[in-house]
């Protein structure tokens, strides 16, 4: 960790003269906490309650013709414990590492980035990037490890190490990002994928495709030797009084036949210095023929346009298991 902020200040240092910037976010919160499926409730002080807290360095170079060369480490981290990752064993720079060239034929990525799912179930949600909170990420990214055999749909990670990314500039709105992760070593997997999104006016609309055969962080190929699919569609429109969401997509491993389908409904109306934020998810997995059904409501408050309080309430139940209820009170900072 010392050796990992030594590179980041020496890199500022070295490239002062062009556009570096070291930036951030800090969120912890408050809570007692109980998913579905656990045994009893928990209290305690958790990191990143609607963002993952991290810190990095990005920067550009500007080579003249409108071609731009860039690059970007940053780090997540647990506030709870000052460690690096957000979770034990994860790797440092597990956010971003990577190298780029942009200009008018859009960009070109090199290194560890986003996967392809992770800008449309963010963007196309009231609670955003929130793996506490929001059930479109908990259902897509966070498994359940309380006996409950539950699953996210989204198995690759929301990042892909060892990738090539390459992004459409902006058609009237419209984007999209076509990315392949390389196999890792002797390791037999790669996966590919693509996702499009569409800005006008109040109007957003997103899908994503992946087809995938290896895990993230670290590439590891599914231990099924299994090949999996996963695809989404969502839009969202902007009323101004209130903002409606909405997303629908499937899982699919094609060894095991399990497919767990997934709806998505939400809303964020402006209220005076904030916004109240509800959202619902529905996963239906063929396999444990159960469902999963998660309701949260909350409402984020801007002390500043770099500070908010966030106070929220989250139900979670599965077919035949116990059902929980979590309330959490959090503080969120960006730098």
């Amino acid at each position: 960790m010392a050796l990992g902020a030594v590179l980041v200040l020496s890199s500022v240092g070295a490239y002062a003269q062009s556009s570096v910037q070291l930036s951030g976010l800090a969120d912890a919160y408050v809570g007692s906490m109980r998913m579905a499926g656990d045994s009893k409730r928990i209290s305690t002080v958790g990191s990143g309650g609607m963002t993952t807290s991290w810190f990095g360095a990005k920067g550009t170079e500007d080579l003249g013709g409108g071609l731009k060369a860039g690059f970007a480490f940053t780090s997540f981290m647990r506030l709870t414990n000052g460690d690096y990752g957000r979770f034990k064993n994860d790797m440092m720079w597990s956010r971003d590492a990577n190298v780029s060239l942009s200009g008018g034929f859009g960009s070109v990525i090199l290194g560890r980035w986003m996967a392809p799912n992770f800008l449309p179930t963010v963007l196309f949600n009231p609670f955003g990037d929130s793996f506490a909170f929001s059930p479109a990420i908990l259902h897509a990214n966070v498994p359940l490890f309380n006996g409950t055999n539950w699953s996210g749909t989204t198995q690759s990670d929301t990042g892909w190490g060892s990738q090539i990314a390459y992004s459409t500039p902006d058609l009237g709105g419209l984007k999209g990002t076509l990315q392949y992760q390389f196999r890792d070593g002797a390791n037999s997997g790669k996966n590919f994928g693509g996702n499009l999104m569409y800005f006008n006016g109040g109007l957003g609309l997103t899908a994503f495709y992946e087809r995938t055969e290896m895990g993230n962080p670290v590439a590891t190929t599914y231990a099924d030797g299994s090949k999996r699919t996963n695809w989404m569609v969502g839009g969202s429109y902007d009323f101004t009084v209130v903002k409606l969401f909405a997303t629908y997509g499937q899982s699919k491993n094609d060894v095991s036949n399990a497919k767990l389908k997934t709806a998505t409904t939400g809303l964020s109306v402006p209220i005076g210095a904030g916004k109240l934020l509800a959202a619902y998810a529905h996963t239906r997995n063929n396999l444990l023929d159960a469902t999963r059904q998660t309701l949260t409501v909350g409402y984020d408050y801007n002390l500043s346009k770099r500070t908010d309080l966030y106070a929220n309430v989250m139900h979670d139940r599965i077919t035949d298991q116990t059902s929980g209820t979590s309330f959490a009170v959090g503080l969120r900072h960006r730098f």
